[in-house]
């Protein structure tokens, strides 16, 4: 060791990332000590502040330590050094946070599952933690649904009323315990407590397990119980109890769309899906989602069967683990799988206070397990599915959310981008510096309280990020209800407002998420978007360059009789294809079982729509492409939720490799059109053969794997990137990477940032720093 390496020096680190919540200062704490440093550590707006002082030798080994020995969900953006003037200081401490008053980019940690660790304590008898439903440590438990103002300490938590008795005060302050400064640290004498409603009266236990025990009680009585969890209110039934499923779906008025399963361990999941690998980790991480996994079926003898009313005609449930100790040792008690579904009726936002849920969800449950433990905001539960083994985010909330995207250096900007979202499956996201944050899921903007959910997530995220938006960023169309409060808000604050087309919007989402650098072929499909034409694209294949976006193909457009009623009856999405291959005679072809579902005089009716083009607006959506064909093979003529038809379309197809495509034609100038037409024609003859369902499914997969073939050759660039809610299709997804690849393309395919429009605010974030750095 050289004579300069004992030299005394002083340094300032600034550390950005995934640094506050996560026991990151505390490692700084025992690592600086075990070295013999002198200095403190704090909070601060942008970021963990380390003051440190010793040796320089003693200085390279902290450096690199502290990169190389993070603890479990830590994670360091950027690390700044500046050289201070000695001290003279012998001890490290941890010192009081410090909060500034202009805006932040500290990374805000998710909600995390129940550790190991802890999953033990609450297990074991001799714990004072035992069967405490509240019990955490700085490795799990809640965080964004309880933070009320950054930096991160308690006082900034809805924690903040629970005062801490003498022994969780002492881990909170000892360095060698997992527990030292977890701020939601508590147990059964001075932490959250449960309360158990029946007909909404308060019963009185002084036990929590009592009160547990009442919910398992009417559990197996067939009740429906309304569960407080961590970011809002669940609905729970028994799984194997087809009358209490049924029940759980008329009062929440969602006649058809999957219900998600919660088991108690993986090996429970394993009775009912097939559990890779890949699947097993994602069930058992600390983001804890809900995993899209294909059927097993279990023997109707070993009374392990579910009711079928889960998930009807769908080959996949979506299945989850315990999130929070109370699901654990709800679970552990009850001793089989739950339906847990989020508490609310269809369609509005999930209920998060107990009054609120007392009011709403009172005519759909029987009896509420709640506890006192305010909820900031509103988490539901994340869903992901498996693409060519890699997780894809569907709904991105509880355990992802808020997520920090880096952005590509030319776009790193003052600017402060607000980005309002879509119509469906709303979520918004900020551009603050060098990233943009995506929010959680909020929903379909249909109802006036999830508008209200939508304000209240913008003056939250605004408010907790200390950003007032120098732009807002939306969608072009302009009857969105994001769009109108965008317009609203960028008068009130006198900002610009920067309208974005929403499949440009898709592809730049789909391109943060790989960090990838233009050029790039975007292949964006979905139901719908409002094109530059004022058609309805849905059909798009984008050239993104540095500094522009071209449509390069698309498909050819069709009527949709009706306008957006079409997304709800696939029927009329036929119609439209009807008429545009064979004109006035398709209303001769009452064989075919759309037009069945039609009177004479409502055949005439719509007949006079295309023939007059009423309300009939045009469209190259391959999402409603989809729909009519699921129409013309009689899957399903009207809807109870998104995407019903299209995924039975998917679930029909066969896995024959032997499968010849349908046929199509493809315009020789740019913009290419593809002209579906003949796939349509020959599909009626297959229908009207008898062919089976199941065939003419998967040779409709083909054809638009080999659309994307033959555009993606005539166009000519090497990255590809799949976009748009119909890449959610995992048949079409895995089909056309296979394919992408073995022709000598890079395909990519949106994971962390969903595909659908709960992922578009992050490419208007984009779009609009584009937009402003070439301006």
């Amino acid at each position: 060791m050289t004579i300069e390496s004992l030299t005394q020096c002083r340094q300032r680190l600034t550390v950005r990332g995934t640094v506050q919540g996560v026991g990151f200062r505390p490692f700084v704490y025992r690592l600086a000590t075990v070295l013999g440093l002198g200095g403190g550590v704090k909070n601060t707006a942008e970021g963990v502040v380390i003051d440190i002082e010793g040796t320089e030798h003693a200085l390279d080994v902290f450096r690199q330590r502290l990169q190389q020995d993070l603890p479990p969900h830590a994670a360091i953006q950027t690390l700044k050094q500046q050289s201070l003037p000695l001290q003279r200081l012998h001890d490290f401490q941890i010192w009081e946070s410090e909060q500034t008053e202009d805006g932040t980019t500290t990374q805000i940690l998710p909600d995390l599952a129940t550790c190991p660790d802890c999953l033990k304590d609450i297990f074991d008898p001799d714990d004072r933690r035992f069967h405490y439903a509240f019990t955490n440590c700085t490795h799990c438990g809640p965080r964004f649904s309880i933070i009320t103002a950054l930096p991160y300490d308690r006082p900034h938590t809805t924690m903040a009323t629970f005062s801490m008795c003498p022994d969780c005060q002492t881990e909170y302050m000892e360095p060698t315990n997992r527990r030292f400064h977890a701020q939601p640290n508590a147990c059964s004498h001075c932490g959250p407590q449960l309360e158990f409603w029946i007909e909404g009266q308060v019963q009185s236990s002084h036990s929590m397990d009592d009160l547990i025990q009442g919910a398992i009680a009417a559990l197996r009585r067939g009740e429906i119980v309304a569960l407080k969890g961590l970011g809002g209110f669940q609905l729970l039934v028994d799984a194997q109890n087809p009358l209490a499923v049924a029940r759980l779906r008329q009062q929440k008025g969602r006649p058809d769309k999957p219900l998600a399963l919660m088991c108690s361990t993986v090996e429970v999941v394993s009775r009912y899906c097939e559990v890779s690998e890949e699947s097993a980790s994602l069930l058992t991480s600390a983001q804890a989602p809900i995993v899209l996994l294909p059927k097993v079926k279990p023997q109707k003898s070993d009374g392990l069967a579910l009711a079928d009313g889960i998930a009807p005609g769908n080959p996949y449930l979506g299945v989850m683990l315990p999130t929070t100790p109370l699901h654990h040792l709800l679970l552990h008690h009850y001793g089989a799988p739950l339906v847990a579904t989020s508490g609310n009726a269809s369609g509005a936002p999930i209920c998060i206070d107990n009054q609120d849920a007392r009011e709403r969800l009172t005519s759909a449950a029987d009896t509420f397990l709640v506890h006192n433990r305010p909820i900031q905001r509103p988490m539901d539960d994340s869903v992901v599915q498996l693409i060519q083994g890699k997780p894809q985010v569907l709904r991105h909330s509880r355990g992802y959310a808020p997520q920090a995207i880096q952005l590509q250096e030319s776009l790193i900007s003052n600017a402060r981008i607000l980005a309002v979202g879509a119509h469906l499956k709303n979520a918004i996201a900020l551009s603050l510096g060098d990233q943009v944050v995506l929010s959680q899921y909020i929903g379909d903007l249909d109802t006036y309280s999830t508008i209200q959910r939508l304000q209240q997530t913008i003056t939250d995220f605004l408010t907790l990020y200390r950003c007032q938006p120098t732009a807002i960023a939306c969608d072009r169309h302009p009857d969105y209800q994001s769009t109108q409060l965008a317009n609203t808000l960028a008068q009130q604050w006198d900002v610009p407002l920067i309208p974005v087309q929403h499949h440009y919007a898709h592809v730049l989402s789909a391109m943060a998420d790989h960090q990838l650098a233009a050029p790039v072929l975007g292949i964006a499909w979905d139901g719908t978007g409002y094109g530059l034409d004022q058609t309805i694209w849905g059909g798009e294949f984008l050239h993104i360059t540095d500094d522009s976006v071209e449509r390069v193909a698309h498909f050819l457009p069709f009527p949709l009789p009706g306008g957006d009623i079409c997304s709800r009856e696939p029927r009329r999405s036929a119609l439209g294809l009807l008429y545009s291959c064979f004109g006035d005679a398709a209303f001769d072809m009452t064989d075919l079982a759309p037009m069945q579902t039609y009177s004479p005089s409502q055949r005439d009716v719509l007949h006079q729509m295309l023939a007059n083009r009423v309300n009939t607006p045009m469209t190259s959506s391959v999402g409603r492409l989809f729909d009519g064909i699921a129409a013309l093979l009689d899957l399903h003529q009207q809807i109870s939720f998104e995407g019903q038809a299209a995924m039975a379309l998917e679930f029909a197809a066969s896995t024959d490799a032997f499968m010849t495509d349908y046929p199509f034609m493809v315009s020789t100038t740019m913009p290419y059109v593809i002209d579906w037409r003949p796939m349509v024609k020959t599909i009626i003859d297959d229908y009207r053969q008898g062919v089976s369902f199941a065939t003419m499914s998967a040779r409709f997969h083909r054809t638009l794997v080999a659309i994307v073939e033959a555009i993606v050759h005539r166009v000519g660039l090497s990255h590809i990137v799949l976009t748009g809610g119909c890449f959610q299709n995992r048949l079409l997804t895995e089909r056309s990477i296979r394919h992408l690849r073995r022709d000598g393309f890079s395909p990519y395919w949106h994971q962390r940032i969903p595909s659908n429009d709960g992922g578009i605010a992050v490419g208007q974030a984009i779009a609009a720093l584009r937009h402003l750095s070439q301006a």
